[in-house]
């Protein structure tokens, strides 16, 4: 039987959108301390305002419903069939591990601010270094082979406020990262085939807003939506 077909996929215990919880992960792994994740409160203008400046990215976490999956199916195939436009300076990892979403929401916000954010020496660095000039699938590969990685998302799933899901347990819940990149918003999703290309933007934070809106716009009844920016330290 081909290797393929025997290897056992790895899962992880799934992360809390808690910011607390991703900062220690993080700052753990290398991430200067002058960066932080932070609460989004909602998305209007003056809470938005709260959050210091300049956000690097939104990672949002969102219920992953059958209104959810349809359309990702149809925005696939479109832009299979259309095409897009992505900038070479775009760094996206596929997800092959079950559950490493919240790792891989957090890695995507990173890996594409380095020319702005810091890291100490340290496991992040030397996996944002490795991993530069590889492809998705390749990128996935040493994500699944960094223990580093492995055992810091395990200690910090156990950290949140809730009860942490067990690896087998199904988790209707996932999360996505938008950046900016060359004047582009981007929805990386490593479960996705490819990066979403949301189009140009003047504004960063209200061109994501649009995005996460309308993502609860598929899911009206649904209000397990939370949302975290990466932003200067206060």
């Amino acid at each position: 039987m081909a290797e393929t077909e025997t290897k056992k996929k790895i899962k992880w215990i799934p992360l809390e959108s808690n910011p607390e919880v991703m900062n220690k992960y993080v700052h753990k792994l290398g991430l200067s301390s002058q960066w932080a994740y932070t609460d989004v409160f909602g998305l209007e203008e003056e809470l938005l305002l709260m959050i210091p400046k300049p956000i690097k990215a939104f990672l949002l976490l969102f219920p992953t419903s059958e209104a959810h999956e349809n359309y990702t199916k149809i925005q696939v195939e479109s832009i299979k069939e259309k095409g897009q436009e992505i900038s070479p300076n775009v760094v996206f990892y596929k997800q092959t591990i079950s559950n490493a979403c919240g790792t891989i929401g957090l890695v995507h916000s990173l890996a594409n601010n380095r020319d702005s954010i810091s890291f100490e020496d340290g496991p992040l660095k030397r996996l944002l270094d490795k991993t530069k000039a590889l492809t998705p699938e390749e990128r996935a590969k040493c994500l699944e082979e960094d223990d580093d990685l492995a055992e810091a998302h395990q200690t910090s799933a156990r950290m949140g406020q809730t009860r942490a899901p067990g690896e087998d347990e199904r988790v209707d819940l996932h999360f996505t990262c938008l950046v900016e990149k060359d004047g582009s918003i981007y929805e990386l999703d490593g479960t996705k085939p490819f990066p979403i290309n949301h189009g140009s933007c003047d504004d960063f934070v209200k061109g994501s807003v649009d995005i996460i809106k309308k993502f609860m716009e598929r899911d009206p009844n649904n209000l397990q939506f939370t949302v975290v920016a990466l932003a200067p330290k206060d």
